[in-house]
């Protein structure tokens, strides 16, 4: 593992950030110091370093992932081949402990110590290429769409029950709105689509996914967009936990037997079209059917049986993707 000679904590706002100078040998803060949130500023930072006798090379850059506030940041160093952590947020602060108070300085600060305690799990940031950026914010703007074709389709059922001389207006402006975000909707669908064509190995992973039964093209873009075309995670097990899929035991002694259960941390847009796949699968699947029959009537909750096929599916995904090959059901040759 490459040695850092200064960490430094940059808590990420939308129009500045702030930074903490934190030296590896002895633990010490050096300097704390406030920039904009643009390329300007984060040169500025890079200067710094640069000014208190360190190389570019000797630096750790430690963030949180705020979205598009902490992109500037990430384009800048990657551009520059810094070195970069991004953090999620719920695990630096779950890290502090007991604290009290709250200041962008002193989180500044808690990320850079955060980064310095914590270097045995590092795991260096880098972008993704420029093509899985923008299906991600197109994927965004989808379900944006979505949201607001269900508030304005839900208009309806209100119209039913007012006189038609009151709501004539309300119903035309209320179908033109549709008619403009089905169009909309239908447009970034099609810009997706041109996106997954134009790019060999986000075409190859989408065509390998849809092979497994039950699954579609929305979960294959979203299982390419979240696991960065599966480099995200080491194995299939990794996916299921992010996802919130993988069961976990809760015990403690004698006294405290909990049913063992799946996080509510979680990524629940995967997790809801995974769970769509299972329902597909367990409907149109005779293996799978037999199966949750069987577990059901032994006396296994449903949800678990449901789960447990969720995890078969990630599994497959796993499976194709790394064989290169599409999914093949062995059970139609066997004899």
């Amino acid at each position: 593992m490459k040695k850092h000679s200064i960490i430094i904590g940059v808590d990420v706002s939308k129009s500045k950030l702030d930074i903490s100078f934190l030296s590896v040998s002895n633990s010490k803060l050096l300097t704390h110091f406030v920039v904009e949130n643009n390329k300007s500023g984060i040169s500025k930072v890079v200067k710094g370093v640069l000014a208190i006798g360190f190389k570019k090379s000797d630096a750790l850059f430690c963030f949180e992932n705020t979205g598009v506030y902490s992109l500037p940041l990430s384009f800048y160093l990657c551009e520059n081949e810094l070195d970069y952590w991004m953090v999620p947020a719920i695990e630096i602060k779950r890290s502090k402990g007991i604290s009290r108070g709250k200041t962008d300085k002193s989180d500044s600060k808690d990320i850079a110590f955060y980064a310095l305690t914590h270097m045995h799990k590092m795991q260096l940031s880098s972008l993704p290429e420029s093509d899985l950026i923008r299906l991600k914010l197109l994927y965004s703007e989808i379900m944006k769409l979505v949201k607001s074709l269900r508030v304005f389709d839900g208009t309806k059922e209100t119209i039913k029950f007012l006189p038609k001389e009151v709501v004539q207006e309300l119903k035309k402006n209320n179908q033109a709105t549709i008619k403009a975000l089905k169009k909309q909707l239908k447009s970034i669908e099609e810009e997706i689509k041109k996106i997954v064509l134009s790019n060999q190995t986000i075409k190859q992973q989408f065509d390998l996914i849809q092979t497994i039964p039950g699954v579609g093209p929305q979960t294959a873009t979203y299982l390419i967009i979240c696991t960065k075309c599966l480099s995200a995670f080491s194995d299939w097990r990794k996916l299921a936990c992010y996802a919130g899929v993988a069961p976990f035991e809760y015990s403690s002694g004698s006294s405290i037997i909990a049913r063992t259960k799946v996080h509510h941390l979680a990524d629940k847009q995967l997790k809801s079209l995974l769970n769509m796949c299972a329902l597909n699968i367990k409907r149109n699947d005779k293996d799978v059917k037999q199966y949750y029959e069987r577990k059901t009537n032994e006396g296994k909750n449903p949800m678990l049986v449901m789960n447990a096929i969720r995890c078969k599916i990630i599994s497959r995904v796993f499976a194709v993707v790394s064989r290169n090959t599409p999914y093949v059901d062995f059970k139609k040759y066997a004899a």
